[in-house]
């Protein structure tokens, strides 16, 4: 699972509300909405939703090994590290996510 050091780690969801190959929106005051994806291999991810491309919502793509595409122009974007697979050029935000006791926690300034 993905870990980063934070003291700002919030509770967003049990690891079993983000379906295998799915994606969750969180919703938090003073961000742009957060799409949580599960790979097949159960690493959690988040990224904004919101290609780099045209603005496509990433939540409502197809997710493949650590990628997910773009639902709107197919661009493919890197979990792991927000840039968009070439040919693309692009990149999103991505947020630091870590489970602990099957709870999926964000790094969000200022709500932890």
């Amino acid at each position: 699972m993905n870990t980063t050091a934070s003291d700002n780690w919030t509770a967003v969801c049990h690891i079993d509300d983000i379906p295998k190959l799915g994606a969750r929106v969180v919703h938090h005051q003073g961000s742009d909405p957060i799409a949580i994806f599960r790979a097949s291999d159960n690493h959690v991810f988040a990224v904004i939703n919101r290609c780099p491309h045209k603005g496509g919502p990433l939540s409502d793509g197809l997710v493949h090994g650590h990628t997910v595409t773009c639902p709107l122009h197919s661009w493919n974007i890197n979990l792991e590290d927000g840039q968009a697979c070439e040919p693309d050029t692009g990149c999103v935000r991505t947020v630091d996510v870590r489970i602990a006791e099957e709870r999926v926690y964000l790094a969000l300034p200022g709500l932890g």
